[in-house]
């Protein structure tokens, strides 16, 4: 095991173990070789979550690197400048009063309204993924359903065909790299730039498009929100804000609701007893999609920065350090959650979970995601039974710090009776 335990892949691929001591011994736990302070629960979570002006988001996710991954960030960024339009914080590193406007123009992109409109079309893509693969009986369930479901969906809302769902994801995989530290040597930096460049180049043309021919999808909805504005007073968009905002509604409504549904789906296959209460009563679909994200969070943390000193259980903090404030853990605390390490598709009060965060920066895409894993196990139940893992593959993990992943999760089962 590494000196910290939250940096070893065999605790990151089961933390929960960890997180209880933590909260029991540690709530907050200065890590060795980062400085970051560790939050493990829920009550003080929620109280950070929601004072941003002590705990800012403003900082930069190149600020908890070494000095290497501080000079590629730069390079990255230097390349996407002159391709394309440089990165400026939006939604993410800012914090009110500059973050209201973005959350409100967001806000507006996924209100309830169109979030239903688009129910029709997440169930048809469902549909077309599960006929890929039912007469099979069995799927690698994370390249077949999981990840393209998501990935069509955006796609199609950025005018791309399902088809050229590889393009999208090479472009949601170069605006991801810098987050998941794949920029490893100048020669790798330049290509992701490169490649978020061409994605940037594409959607400044959706955008202009859009404006003069407005559709039913989000870059239009993005584009009529942004002109409302305007026509109240507020200084028009720039092309890198309207850029930053698309790059994080991509990165955030792609791979962490890809993780989020394959999760929920492992749950299922190490609780058939649950899996049958959902096939007795559908309506708790949407109960157990809450309880998969609170049992296992696809963010399992991100970070703040106190704006001065502080003390939380007895634990100087001084003004600039960086907290790590850890959803998956605060998801797991008996003080909000009872009996909180059983998998409860009927658990009431469920929606108080950490997985979206909470506070002016809780997820903005929050609603599409909710919306996609509900969708998503309705049509997965209605056409398959007998969901179990399939013995001769193996289940893989994807380690990392801030994300819970599965790299493979092979499934099978038998088509459900009419």
């Amino acid at each position: 095991m590494t000196e910290e335990p939250l940096l070893d892949p065999a605790v990151q691929a089961d933390p929960f173990g960890y997180y209880d001591q933590l909260r029991t011994h540690h709530p907050v736990r200065r890590m060795p070789g980062t400085g970051f302070y560790v939050l493990t629960r829920y009550e003080d979570l929620r109280a950070i979550l929601r004072d941003p002006d002590t705990y800012s988001n403003t900082l930069d996710l190149e600020e908890l690197s070494g000095e290497q991954a501080r000079k590629l960030g730069a390079l990255f960024q230097q390349r996407l400048a002159e391709k394309g339009w440089p990165h400026v914080p939006t939604l993410h590193q800012s914090d009110p009063p500059e973050h209201t406007r973005y959350r409100r123009l967001l806000n507006k992109v996924f209100s309830p309204t169109r979030v239903r409109q688009m129910v029709p079309d997440v169930q048809r893509i469902c549909d077309q993924l599960i006929d890929a693969f039912s007469e099979a009986e069995s799927a690698e369930f994370v390249q077949e359903f999981a990840f393209p479901l998501p990935g069509i969906v955006i796609s199609e809302q950025l005018g791309l065909a399902a088809s050229e769902i590889g393009t999208f994801r090479r472009w949601a995989d170069a605006m991801l790299a810098p987050a998941q530290g794949l920029l490893t040597d100048e020669d790798a930096t330049l290509k992701y730039a490169d490649i978020e460049a061409e994605a940037q180049h594409y959607l400044a043309e959706i955008f202009q498009a859009r404006k003069t021919n407005p559709t039913s999808d989000l870059i239009s909805a993005l584009v009529a929100a942004s002109e409302e504005e305007e026509r109240q007073g507020e200084r028009p968009l720039s092309m890198p804000e309207l850029q930053n905002l698309l790059q994080q509604l991509i990165t955030g409504g792609y791979i962490t609701t890809a993780d989020a549904i394959t999760s929920a789906m492992w749950l299922l296959t190490q609780n058939p007893e649950q899996t049958q209460l959902l096939k007795a009563d559908p309506s708790m679909i949407k109960t157990f999609a809450e309880e998969s994200l609170r049992m296992l969070a696809p963010v399992q943390g991100l970070f703040r920065k106190a704006t001065r000193d502080i003390e939380l259980h007895g634990v100087n903090i001084p003004a600039g350090a960086v907290l790590h404030v850890r959803y998956g853990a605060a998801n797991r605390d008996p003080g909000a959650f009872t009996d909180p390490d059983t998998f409860d598709v009927t658990r009431e009060h469920v929606m108080r979970h950490m997985s979206f965060g909470q506070g002016p920066h809780a997820c903005v895409g929050a609603p599409l995601a909710r919306q996609e894993l509900v969708t998503a196990f309705e049509r997965l139940l209605a056409r398959l039974d007998d969901l179990r893992l399939d013995p001769d593959q193996e289940v893989e993990r994807n380690p990392g710090l801030l994300f819970y992943s599965f790299k493979t999760l092979p499934i099978r089962f038998a088509p459900a009776r009419p």
